[in-house]
């Protein structure tokens, strides 16, 4: 038989949306969240997203869990028979799960409250432009005063019933990163009167590939990836503009202003070598995720004391979250949960193992009910 919030997961998977446009994914969540006793809530919404207080029994802090909601522009090729039905659209970093498990949390606390206060955040615009961020600084957001936030994310290498995390640094500073390049079209026959972009675009993606490579420290870490050059417009044509499209991540945020500067440098010489035009957009930036190392410690020797959970004490990851923006004002962390599947993140393949679900709602609710105790002193 098939769990309710495994039901609600594949609900939610049929309805992926972009950033900020997450219209029928937050009335999805308001109509479920409406059926749950009513008693200890407090529900609000800000844009598309939705923060629901559930109040404590006798609240010594308020603990904070947040799901992102967004979906990707991905064309779904999953064997599912719940296959998105917002073509070139889909749930391909698992925020589906995400939610699932957000409101699986809820729902036990909802029922039964904690002694704490808890507020449950459910976040649009992780993939972009960026929710984490102005949600913060929102005045719905901020007459609440979390004591501690925390979050996971899933993760398809690792089994279903294992945690990976680590304190400290534990997800990459990013940008996004655009580059226009402009010059002459015309004849493909006649190239000495026209300035071809597409030579230019492809020397760019070469020039930047040795950023990395020599120009920042070998000892840290960084990426600049191209994922997208648009130019011309037939065969016989010479282009007369050209676009890169691509990502850059680093460990520190110091690479990411070498990086940058170097970019700038780079394409402030192609324009002068080319004869042509340029301009360089960064786009949403997102700064790093840094697990707080003292409340990740803790939380990690509690979870070596579940039967029921694998621990990895896993490296730092060049993967980009917003929710790095709340733990650079809230303590807290975010975790790698398994959910054990061969195909990768913003695959159009990705088919997560939905027995993570249950899993997560199991042992979030059970750190939440025995926090006090978990995050003592006396037991690390």
């Amino acid at each position: 038989m098939t769990s309710p919030f495994v039901a609600i997961r594949r609900e939610l998977h049929k309805i992926p949306e972009p950033g900020f446009a997450e219209f029928k994914t937050q009335q999805f969540l308001l109509s479920f969240i409406a059926q749950l006793p009513q008693e200890h809530l407090e529900v609000t919404t800000w844009k598309t997203g939705v923060l629901v207080k559930v109040n404590g029994t006798s609240p010594k802090r308020m603990l904070a869990w947040r799901a992102d909601m967004d979906g990707l522009p991905i064309e779904e090729e999953t064997s599912y028979d719940f296959h998105s039905q917002h073509q070139g659209y889909m749930h391909a970093c698992g925020h589906d799960l995400h939610m699932a498990i957000g409101l699986g949390i809820l729902s036990e606390f909802a029922k039964s409250p904690a002694e704490d206060d808890l507020l449950f955040v459910f976040q649009p615009a992780e993939e972009g432009p960026g929710g984490a961020e102005p949600m913060l600084a929102s005045p719905e957001f901020r007459c609440y005063q979390p004591d501690a936030i925390f979050a996971l994310h899933i993760a398809p290498e690792y089994p279903v019933g294992t945690i990976a995390m680590k304190e400290g640094v534990f997800f990459a500073n990013t940008s996004e990163l655009f580059i226009e390049v402009k010059g002459k079209g015309g004849h493909a026959a006649y190239p000495h009167l026209a300035n071809d972009m597409v030579v230019v675009a492809a020397q760019l993606v070469t020039q930047l590939q040795t950023i990395v490579a020599r120009n920042v420290n070998p000892l840290d870490a960084g990426v600049i990836t191209v994922g997208k050059i648009e130019g011309g417009t037939k065969q016989n044509i010479i282009a007369e503009v050209a676009r890169l499209e691509g990502t850059i991540r680093t460990l520190s945020q110091d690479s990411m202003r070498k990086i940058k500067q170097r970019i700038e440098a780079i394409v402030q010489g192609i324009e002068t070598g080319f004869d042509c035009e340029a301009t360089i957009d960064y786009g949403a930036m997102y700064c790093q995720v840094y697990n707080d190392p003292e409340l990740s410690k803790r939380f990690m020797s509690w979870l070596d004391r579940q039967d029921d959970v694998t621990l990895v004490r896993c490296t730092e990851a060049m993967t980009g979250e917003d929710f790095g923006y709340f733990l650079a004002e809230i303590p807290g962390f975010l975790f790698w949960l398994g959910v054990d599947t061969p195909y990768g993140l913003h695959h159009a393949k990705l088919e997560p193992n939905e027995q993570a679900i249950e899993h997560a709602i199991e042992i979030i609710t059970r750190f939440f009910r025995q926090y006090e105790n978990a995050m003592s002193n006396e037991n690390n």
